[in-house]
């Protein structure tokens, strides 16, 4: 049989291993940082019923410009957007893509700073754009100083930031992408992809795009609008670089069943972010919890928490995954991550973990 190394792919390809995480079918699912709160019912019926409208249209081609959901999504965001400052495609892997297509590629640089996700360096490669991480402070936080002294140093094309940081959830001060910002030479993309969990009062990067041509904004729907399965991601920047993005999308990129889905979402955007308050709820329950077993969580602004204090991640995962829960194992020392699910979920989990808790252990004679 025929395998990857016999054909002729590119040579900077070879070695590589494609994005994944396990897909089991498991009664409690937390390892891919999903809403796992269903669509509210009349929410659904009404996406549903704007999704069987588009489809009498579907022997045409769809809105290239997918005018009315830039529209949606400036308002969403606010910030005083204007539609023409919104990109969006197939989730916001596919916007990050046409940024580094633009952007990078052969002889240019992408910037990371380590543990991030893991995609920005797969998304590098299969654009030809060389991938550079740098170092965190301690905790996996990321000080202004740090964050420059990186850029100084490797003078990258792209900066990606991830804000709050999967897989760590650390959140960034706008101190730290301001002067990212102000000190990189090329495009700094801040991606928000869970900023939505952020504590309540916590900035957005959308506040430092006036006057800031080079700083882009990605978000997603996949996370606190539990539209992970519809792929919608989006970018908020200068005008330009919303023209620079054309050049390398391709034509009707967005399916007419995805926007009627997304406009859908948008009109509904309180309903759908009504559960956002209780998964944070369960987030902080996890940290509060998982310390009193002994465990050390990390501080987490996103649906997920990190934690550390695990002798043997990948026993415990297994453990779990016996136990019907799925978790991630993620590569980092004593660590994994589980998502913040709903109540019943997260009682399964941390009734489960207290089988290996540390604390545990050190009071068994």
């Amino acid at each position: 049989m025929t395998s990857l190394d016999d054909l002729p792919i590119r040579d900077d390809l070879r070695g590589k291993s494609p994005y994944g995480a396990p897909q089991k079918h498991v009664p409690v699912a937390l390892n891919v940082n999903e809403n796992t709160h269903p669509i509210p019912e009349d929410v659904a019926h009404d996406i549903v019923a704007r999704v069987a409208a588009a489809i009498i249209g579907l022997n045409r081609y769809p809105d290239r410009e997918f005018s009315r959901l830039r529209v949606a999504l400036a308002e969403y965001l606010g910030h005083g957007l204007a539609p023409e400052q919104l990109w969006a495609a197939n989730g916001s892997n596919e916007v990050l893509q046409h940024v580094l297509q633009a952007f990078g590629g052969p002889g240019r640089t992408a910037l990371g700073f380590g543990p991030t996700y893991s995609m920005y360096g797969l998304l590098a490669s299969g654009t030809g754009t060389g991938w550079i991480t740098a170092d965190r402070d301690a905790d996996f936080e990321l000080t202004p100083e740090t964050a420059v002294a990186a850029i100084e140093r490797h003078d990258p094309d792209i900066v990606l930031l991830c804000s709050p940081n999967n897989p760590t959830g650390t959140p960034l001060t706008l101190e730290t992408i301001e002067a990212v910002a102000d000190a990189a030479r090329g495009v700094v993309v801040v991606d928000e992809a869970y900023q939505e969990f952020a504590d309540p009062g916590s900035p957005s990067a959308l506040t430092l795009l006036p006057g800031r041509p080079r700083l882009l904004v990605s978000r997603t729907m996949s996370k606190a609008f539990a539209f992970a399965g519809a792929r919608v991601g989006y970018l908020a920047a200068d005008p330009a670089v919303v023209d620079a993005l054309r050049l390398v999308r391709l034509p009707y990129h967005l399916s007419a069943l995805t926007q009627a889905a997304a406009l859908g979402a948008l009109a509904h955007a309180h309903e759908m972010l009504a559960m956002v308050d209780e998964i944070r709820a369960q987030r902080d329950r996890i940290t509060r919890e998982l310390t009193a077993l002994g465990y050390r969580p990390y501080r987490s602004g996103a649906n997920f928490v990190l934690f550390g204090g695990v002798d043997d991640p990948h026993a415990v995962f297994e453990a779990l995954l016996e136990r019907g829960i799925l978790i991630r194992e993620i590569g980092l020392p004593g660590c994994l991550r589980v998502t913040a699910g709903t109540e019943a979920e997260t009682t399964a989990f941390l009734e489960a973990m207290a089988a290996f808790a540390p604390a545990a252990s050190a009071s068994t004679p």
